[in-house]
């Protein structure tokens, strides 16, 4: 059973890659929710989508590596790195841990993503904080 969440939170991370919203949102319960560690409240899988999906005309290319994941009984912790290029020239990384937790079904159930991103080549790094 660890296999296959180990494979599900790969297919939503290449669902993402895609801007296939639908596949990703198949991929969840449908009161999945979801943490970001930037301080903002926890979100419904909806509106963690409709987030994402505003934000994808921005976005050239986005690719994430998974560098090594952990599975118990219906949860997954993983570590990735999204390479991110930007329409306006901008490019960098987001290194993140990522916490998944899976229903009895297989369905994800939450989704916590502990991340930083860091510029390439110097760009500045984009802050929705303000700070």
């Amino acid at each position: 059973m660890s296999h296959h969440l180990k494979e599900q939170a790969i297919g939503y991370l290449r669902s993402l890659e895609k801007a296939d919203w639908d596949s990703a949102r198949s991929r969840c319960a449908g009161t999945a929710a979801v943490w970001h560690n930037d301080g903002t409240a926890e979100q419904g899988i909806e509106e963690n989508i409709r987030h994402m999906a505003a934000q994808v005309d921005a976005i050239e290319s986005m690719r994430y590596d998974v560098i090594r994941q952990f599975a118990r009984p219906g949860e997954v912790l993983q570590q990735h790195v999204v390479h991110v290029a930007m329409r306006n020239g901008m490019r960098g990384e987001v290194h993140a841990a990522v916490y998944f937790r899976f229903d009895d079904a297989g369905l994800i159930t939450r989704i916590e993503e502990y991340a930083g991103f860091v510029p390439a080549g110097g760009d500045e790094a984009a802050d929705d904080s303000g700070a």
